[in-house]
């Protein structure tokens, strides 16, 4: 097959600048390109040069003002794809289909892109009836897109994320490593508690923080841990990360603010913690940060929003929040994880286990490759 993935103009591909569907791809391409003839079409970089090969694939890279035109021209210009992935653009299909009509679309959602302030009445059909199929990275996505255009239900399919777990392992396979790893952050002999995202508002590092000063006041030795920026690899101080900071002020030997953290780093902060916590205020699509836990073997708590409870499932590899916005419930879970260290440990071994299974982006290239085959007839 010839296949063409086209990526948001946010980020560039590879991801040298971090992103999650750009890890995503990151993580497929060697193995879809290792069997077929892959083009992969992302913006520009001054990291990169304008066209290239790597892992396989060729990428080609255009300038994120003129983005949608050029990439409509480049494939009107060549010889026809036989399938086109866009990813997390519906708005964008129907002008990419009219650019090559004779090649089947598919189309992945990774956020609410089907909602009306994102998509019009007449977008929304005018993607659904361009498309062969629209891959959602959870059943809660699916149910977005279906609620609203019920018509859509046979074309969509959920194909979840997933994980390097090379790159990831789990603490336990490289204890030496992760010692070396806590003396050098000073972190030895506390429990350390993860976070891990952008640092906004909806992702609600806030609500962490102020759970953790309370948990401080019975379990001194605790540390926390966010890692993140304001965007990838942004680490400009906002209204919010300044509200972040100003709240760790009173603890702020307790807290570590790492700032932007590169994907091939990440894996070292993940093994250094003990707890991976997702304090998601918003209905998260479904964050790729539970597959990183997961493969690092942390046990993790997560609040019910979205498609989180989809991947982490209540008393096997994590615990689920429901009052979300409320740090006591956060607390709680964490208390229950301190005085219960046998079932923390069982949780990070199921949760691995779970990654090996379901997560790993080898199975993720597989389902992609199905669905491009299906797409085909």
């Amino acid at each position: 097959m010839r296949l063409a993935f086209i990526c948001p103009e946010m980020l560039p591909l590879p991801a040298v600048k971090g992103g999650g569907i750009e890890a995503l791809i990151d993580g497929v391409t060697p193995t879809i390109a290792g069997r077929h003839d892959l083009t992969v079409i992302s913006i520009t970089d001054s990291k990169l040069p304008n066209t290239n090969c790597f892992q396989g694939a060729r990428y080609v890279r255009f300038s994120p003002s003129s983005y949608r035109a050029s990439v409509a021209h480049y494939l009107r210009e060549q010889r026809p794809f036989d399938v086109v992935h866009v990813f997390n653009r519906p708005r964008n299909v129907h002008l990419y289909k009219r650019a090559s009509p004779t090649s089947r679309f598919v189309v992945s959602l990774h956020n609410e892109m089907f909602r009306r302030s994102m998509l019009s009445d007449e977008e929304g059909k005018q993607c659904i009836n361009s498309v062969e199929r629209i891959i959602t990275v959870s059943d809660y996505i699916g149910r977005t897109v279906t609620r609203r255009f019920p018509e859509a239900q046979d074309k969509v399919q959920t194909v979840y994320s997933g994980v390097d777990l090379n790159r990831f392992p789990p603490a336990w396979t490289v204890k030496e490593k992760r010692q070396k790893i806590r003396e050098k952050m000073g972190l030895t002999g506390k429990t350390v508690f993860v976070f891990t995202g952008r640092l906004k508002p909806k992702k609600g590092a806030h609500i962490l923080i102020e759970a953790f000063k309370m948990l401080l006041l019975s379990h001194p030795d605790t540390m926390l841990m966010i890692i993140g920026s304001r965007w990838f690899s942004d680490n400009r101080v906002d209204e919010y990360v300044q509200k972040l900071h100003n709240l760790a002020e009173p603890v702020k030997d307790k807290i570590i603010f790492t700032e932007y953290v590169p994907q091939k780093e990440l894996p070292d902060y993940l093994i250094a913690g003990n707890v991976f916590v997702c304090p998601s205020q918003w209905q998260e699509p479904l964050a790729r940060v539970h597959y990183e836990a997961m493969s690092a073997g942390l046990p993790i708590i997560t609040t019910k929003r979205g498609g989180n409870s989809e991947v982490v499932t209540q008393g096997v590899n994590g615990l689920l929040i429901t009052d979300y916005k409320n740090p006591g419930a956060f607390v709680a879970a964490m208390e229950y994880i301190l005085a219960n260290p046998r079932r923390a440990v069982d949780m990070g071994i199921r949760g691995r286990k779970l990654a090996e299974e379901r997560f790993g982006f080898s199975r993720v290239a597989e389902d992609m490759l199905r669905v491009y085959e299906d797409s085909l007839g």
